[in-house]
């Protein structure tokens, strides 16, 4: 089989999956307020093909991770009406990490370099777990755990104390 007629196939499928999306959603998927991210994506992307086309200026790099990660966000966002962007807000501090670490990984490594990134990593990190964990104890009522637990330690010491008594 020839490349081009597989390349052409994968895009076909490719069209006609979002068409079906946008059937069975009812989302019109090529409006612009659901492909404005194209720009952000687009515009990263020619960072980042600018830098691996002729392997000049690392610092390219910076700006075509930050916006090709935040592009790929939007793009999540708009199909999910925005409905998870309360959990999504470190992958902001996540895209300038990226974009450093290409930087990092391209060209010279400094160490202080790397100390940025790992902190910006670690905040990243830790804002999202917390976002995450946020989002969980909310679902779950913990006003309504703690006396049940207490409830369960308190049996337990009960049968406890009588199992220590019969032995």
């Amino acid at each position: 089989m020839k490349k081009s007629s597989s390349i052409f196939g994968l895009i076909f499928i490719f069209i006609g999956g979002f068409l079906l999306y946008a059937y069975f959603t009812d989302v019109n998927i090529f409006s612009m307020s659901t492909m404005w991210p194209m720009f952000v994506l687009g515009l990263g992307l020619i960072f980042e093909m600018s830098f691996f086309m002729n392997k000049k200026a690392p610092g390219l790099l910076v700006p075509g991770g930050i916006l090709t990660t935040l592009g790929l966000l939007f793009f999540f966002e708009s199909f999910t009406s925005w409905r998870f962007s309360q959990y999504t807000w470190p992958i902001y501090i996540f895209s300038v990490a990226i974009g450093l670490l290409q930087m990092y990984l391209f060209s010279v490594r400094s160490k202080g370099l790397f100390i940025a990134i790992s902190i910006l990593f670690l905040i990243g990190g830790t804002s999202l777990t917390l976002t995450v964990l946020s989002g969980i104890t909310s679902f779950i009522n913990l006003g309504l755990i703690l006396p049940i637990a207490l409830i369960a330690v308190g049996i337990y010491f009960l049968f406890l104390r009588d199992t220590q008594q019969t032995e």
